[in-house]
């Protein structure tokens, strides 16, 4: 069946809301590319680079940081790649929705861009762990510059603000995001301002806009410029936000938001950090906050903690709505989602994920201790994740959107280049930190596949051992069960086929209800579907009904709904008290049959027994439901 034809949103920036969106996507969409200054020029000169802040090298990293920016996030997100939207919504799974898309018919190609997406995604969660404790631990540190009194507190009171961020998760982020926005214009205007306070001390710095800086540099630092991308790289880590979260805000708001307020200041700033260190080369160990004068040093620690909170809190949040994304998808099993809004739909909260990635946290904190240890291990997750967007981006324009070959190889080809240069340098850093996200993605990743190979494999052998429909109902015609009155839902993943429930029901209680559903929920490669296509209804004979209900992968499904739609497009109305659900509860077992290896067999079993209950998943009256276990060998 093919996926229904959703329309574009309406355009998000109409004139009257236009300025509320921009200040929304100051907090959501930005907050991770603007803590960078706390520590990204400062891990440009660490001691492992062997670069002095001489004034060729901070003009020339200062080049590398402004033309980096400009290419990277300038062109390539906010010009390219938000064309690859998914009904208005961007990210790596609707960018891997595209390209599968336009390879529907091409097995081998389908399976390698999947398993590209996957991994893409599974790099997400690396930088989920690694982004609160990079950005509270580096707000924090401050501190220890105020006074030397502090630095023992550092790591104590990082990990009480990251408990307190993640213990309010369950309560939603709707009444505090509406602080997030005025409170990153802030920091965005109070870090301009304390860049533009130092340019004065080294007027000559504004000579980096010159491109010529940063290629000068290169060619004079072979080696040692290859390394130090990896630590320019993390003035563009969040960048990748401003495609994932377009859909929040549309195109227009997110573009205002950078090149009005957001690039300015962070010029301005790197700008004043490195006319700083001309003047005073020992400040390398922390250009940011040594910059600032003594009485403006703890209130910007205070606001760039809020900042880096903001920061983090987008970076949670995102991770509770890709795995939503990919239980949807198939790729991940069912998992508790909570609802933390009655009105944005995009506000949910997953326990599971939320405290393993608390967990990481504090792990992470612990074990690096210092924002410049953690720097090591950032920039490799979100350079991988940008190598595979771009890499998807390819597959879309060629396939999809019909570019040339020449044309697709000019543009998105020389940034896989660049973005695969950053990406090299980053992975020379893997005994430093590096393996960190490396070892998260790949474990994610296995999980992930295992997942989906090994619901594909269930559902071809129920397939296999099924029963036809139509054929068993004509049985059932000729020689009826006892009939009693109400309503029974069968839920069943494989359409036409006679589910399980409904078997053992017929052979332990040897009765049918008088009316009988077959329900099926589909989820569709588009954000959302409309209300109007939710339900797909047909009779197949008397007394007996196929629905299908129809989601997309940022909806969460509710037969509540469900019912209230049938109703409201066929009429067809039932009865709470009259109606029953049956279930089949698959108890997986590992055999000899060819599919997986057998420790995958027994992963996929336990996660299979882990997963969150139909019941709960799909917000069933647990008083209205009857449960049937079926052993199934794959």
């Amino acid at each position: 069946m093919s996926s229904p034809e959703v329309p574009a949103p309406v355009a998000h920036s109409s004139r009257a809301a236009l300025p509320a969106l921009v200040v929304g996507a100051l907090g959501v969409v930005f907050g991770d590319i603007g803590t960078s200054p706390l520590y990204a020029l400062k891990e440009c000169f660490s001691p492992e680079h062997g670069i002095a802040p001489t004034p060729e090298n901070v003009k020339g990293i200062l080049s590398l940081i402004t033309w980096s920016m400009a290419w990277v996030v300038a062109w390539k997100y906010l010009s390219v790649m938000m064309r690859a939207d998914n009904n208005g919504e961007g990210g790596i799974l609707a960018l891997l929705a595209l390209a599968l898309r336009g390879i529907h018919h091409e097995p081998r190609m389908r399976w390698f861009v999947i398993m590209l997406g996957i991994f893409g995604a599974a790099m997400f969660y690396g930088d989920s762990m690694i982004t609160p404790a990079i950005s509270v631990l580096s707000a924090v540190e401050g501190l220890a510059i105020a006074t030397p009194v502090f630095s023992r507190w550092v790591i104590p009171l990082t990990l009480g603000i990251l408990a307190a961020l993640f213990l309010i998760q369950r309560h939603g982020t709707g009444r505090v995001g509406a602080f997030f926005g005025p409170v990153t214009a802030l920091w965005f205007v109070a870090i301009a301002i304390a860049g533009v306070s130092r340019i004065g001390d080294h007027p000559d710095i504004v000579h980096a806009l010159n491109p010529a800086q940063a290629v000068g540099f290169l060619a004079a630092n072979p080696l040692p410029g290859f390394l130090v991308l990896g630590a320019v790289f993390l003035v563009l880590t969040g960048g990748e936000a401003l495609y994932a979260d377009m859909g929040h805000f549309g195109k227009r708001p997110v573009r205002i938001a950078w090149f009005g307020l957001v690039m300015p200041a962070l010029l301005l700033n790197y700008y004043g950090q490195g006319a700083f260190l001309l003047a005073n080369p020992a400040a390398v160990k922390n250009p940011f906050y040594l910059m600032l004068p003594g009485w403006a040093l703890l209130p910007m620690v205070a606001l760039a903690t809020a900042a880096t909170v903001i920061a983090s809190q987008a970076v949670i949040s995102g991770a509770f709505s890709i795995t939503r994304q990919a239980i949807h998808l198939g790729y991940i099993p069912r998992l508790k989602i909570l609802h933390t809004s009655d009105r944005q739909i995009g506000q949910v909260y997953v326990p599971f994920i939320n405290w393993m990635l608390f967990a990481a946290v504090v792990l992470l904190v612990l074990g690096f201790q210092s924002s410049g240890q953690l720097a090591n291990a950032y920039g490799i997750a979100v350079s991988a994740t940008m190598v595979i967007e771009c890499a998807l981006a390819m597959v879309v324009a060629h396939r999809l959107w019909k570019w040339h070959p020449a044309a697709t190889a000019g543009v998105l080809g020389s940034m896989l280049a660049i973005d695969f240069a950053f990406f090299a340098s980053n992975a020379a850093k893997f005994l430093s930190g590096g393996w960190f996200p490396l070892a998260i993605g790949a474990a994610c990743f296995t999980l992930l596949v295992t997942w989906k190979r090994g619901r594909t494999l269930l559902m071809r052998r129920m397939s296999e051992e099924g029963i036809p429909l139509e054929p068993f109902l004509d049985a059932l015609a000729v020689s009826p069960p006892q009939t009693v009155p109400g309503t029974a839902i069968f839920m069943t993943s494989t359409p036409g086929k006679v589910p399980h429930a409904m078997l053992h029901n017929l052979k332990h209680n040897k009765v049918m209800h008088e009316r009988i559903v077959f329900l099926t929920v589909v989820t569709h490669d588009v954000p959302v579907v409309p209300v109007e296509d939710r339900v797909q209804l047909s009779r197949l004979r008397e007394g007996f009904w196929q629905m299908e209900a129809w989601y997309g992968f940022k909806e969460h499904p509710d037969v509540g709904e469900i019912f209230a739609s049938c109703r409201r497009q066929y009429g067809l109305a039932f009865e709470p008290m009259e109606t029953s659900f049956f279930l089949s509860r698959e108890t997986i077992v590992a055999g000899e049959r060819r599919g997986m290896a057998t420790w995958r067999d027994h992963l996929f079993a336990w996660m299979s027994r882990n997963a969150t209950r139909a019941t709960d998943f799909f917000n069933i009256p647990i008083n209205r439901v009857v449960e049937l276990g079926t052993h199934v060998d794959i």
